[in-house]
């Protein structure tokens, strides 16, 4: 959950905004003076929102405006296009993924909802606290692409801009532009069309480029940064199973987890998984060893079924099953790291016999889903992990990126991968949401415009359309709504 901490911030620093803005305009000797001076700024104060509109951009937009007019026209002629597009679509989906919640939630199971496309994002819950710099500047330059594009287009359709502005309203920034409504009235449906739906064309728009981006990084920071090479690590959770004086440090460079070669982050993440499904890997080691190795105890069963020779309390010793030409299954307590250091892996006795000295699989005796694994970091001894795979693979934080010179911090690459994610991530799914036929969205503009382009010349009546229309934003109104609610419950409850 959120910490405690940040929610104190949060509401102290707005007690203090109002309180503020209270007392100021409570002074007799300060209130006119300020007053006039949130006038003038542009600023706007109310409980947990502030508002900034200005006209210093106004220019910057109608240079934008009228750089290249045919190709201005192109490019919000195909953002109509996509809108209309992405405004039936995002009913789709939404439809979708309304099933998807409803199936899950009376299977009272919450797998595959990582599958999803569209999820509700509570800081805190499902967003970590680490990472809320990167949503709220993600959440802000969305934000302010997608006012671009609305007041860009605005202008090429000879519509006035009385200005631009931003807000914050709790914790979350936005943006707007301010249009003249009677200039908006009076041009066709089809220019109309072309403002509303491009807001959500650039926020495609900046999918496309950070996307774009994120694939290119490694050819953009190839002359500062190499990949292939492994994953490098930036973060060991402290007090984890990666983390002692055998474990994993900041900068180690891993290369192979048992048998299976890791070139960069998703081959950990493909790695652990194999590791975890498939059955626990053996050792070769050579019988004179074993036979000098063996320690004389005991095997029993444990309450899972799986059978342990060593003492509980052993940090070293590790319990190993065998076989060989007389008897079908041997146990052996054996100091772990002497036993396996240098061995290759195997599965059975015949993928031992590849030399001339004889040779024996031994198999690690785990309790059911813990493995042993080997984790190669050169050129530090292997780390032995021992436990559930997937506490080593949340317990490290790592990147594709090695710095070619010392000064280079491992983080930035990773700073720009996480950004270019959120960027991708809440600037798609602005252009969803905004496109969706309900009221106060850019879909309500969207549908209204379309309606009156299409519908004209078939209903006469204007008023019969926009019962239509009404009908239509009242359904994409109750379908976001419904996945809202459910999205949160599905975050919060679950």
């Amino acid at each position: 959950m959120i910490p405690i901490a940040v929610v104190v911030c949060v509401m102290g620093g707005w007690c203090t905004v109002y309180l503020a803005d209270t007392l100021l305009r409570s002074s007799s000797s300060v209130k006119s003076r300020y007053e006039s001076w949130l006038s003038s700024n542009g600023f706007t104060l109310s409980p947990f929102h502030i508002k900034w509109h200005t006209s210093i951009f106004n220019r910057l937009f109608a240079r934008c405006a009228h750089l290249n007019p045919r190709f201005l026209y192109i490019w919000f002629s195909a953002g109509m296009v996509f809108g209309v597009l992405a405004m039936f679509g995002s009913v789709v989906l939404l439809s979708q993924t309304l099933l998807q919640t409803l199936s899950q939630m009376l299977a009272e199971t919450p797998e595959g909802s990582h599958e999803q496309i569209l999820q509700v994002v509570v800081p805190g819950v499902n967003l970590p606290v680490s990472q809320l710099a990167y949503f709220f500047i993600a959440i802000l330059v969305s934000g302010v692409i997608h006012e671009f594009g609305h007041g860009v287009a605005a202008l090429r359709e000879q519509v006035r801009l009385n200005g631009f502005g931003m807000f914050m309203f709790v914790v979350y920034p936005g943006a707007f532009v301010d249009l003249f409504t009677t200039h908006l009235n009076l041009i066709s449906p089809i220019q109309q069309l072309r403002i509303f739906c491009a807001g959500v064309w650039h926020n495609f728009m900046l999918c496309v480029v950070a996307l774009s981006f994120l694939f290119l990084l490694p050819i953009l920071l190839f002359p500062l940064y190499y990949t292939g090479a492994g994953a490098l690590v930036t973060e060991v959770v402290e007090g984890s199973p990666s983390s002692g004086p055998r474990g994993l440090f900041l900068g180690d460079l891993v290369t192979q987890l048992e048998d299976c070669p890791v070139w960069g982050v998703q081959d950990w993440h493909n790695c652990v998984p194999h590791l975890s499904h498939n059955p626990q890997t053996g050792y070769c080691v050579h019988t004179a060893k074993l036979q000098h190795s063996w320690m004389a105890g005991r095997a029993f069963k444990r309450l899972d079924g799986t059978m342990e020779c060593c003492g509980n309390n052993s940090l070293t010793d590790l319990c190993f099953s065998y076989s060989n030409n007389v008897e079908s299954k041997l146990f052996a307590c054996l100091a772990v790291r002497k036993t396996i250091e240098a061995s290759r892996t195997c599965r059975t006795n015949t993928d031992c016999q590849t030399d001339f000295i004889p040779s024996l699989c031994l198999i690690p005796s785990l309790e059911n889903q813990t493995r042993l694994i080997r984790v190669k970091h050169p050129p530090q001894t292997d780390m032995l992990f021992v436990g559930y795979p997937s506490h080593l693979q949340y317990s490290v934080s790592l990147t594709n990126f090695v710095p070619r010179l010392g000064f280079l911090h491992p983080d930035l690459p990773v700073m720009l991968e996480t950004f270019c994610k959120y960027l991708v991530s809440l600037s798609g799914a602005l252009a969803v949401v905004n496109a969706v036929p309900c009221f106060a969205l850019d879909g309500q503009w969207m549908l209204t415009a379309f309606l009156e382009a299409t519908l004209s010349s078939v209903i006469l009546e204007r008023n019969n359309r926009e019962l239509i229309g009404f009908f239509f934003l009242l359904g994409g109104s109750a379908l976001l709504a419904a996945n809202v609610a459910l999205g949160l419950w599905m975050v919060t409850a679950r």
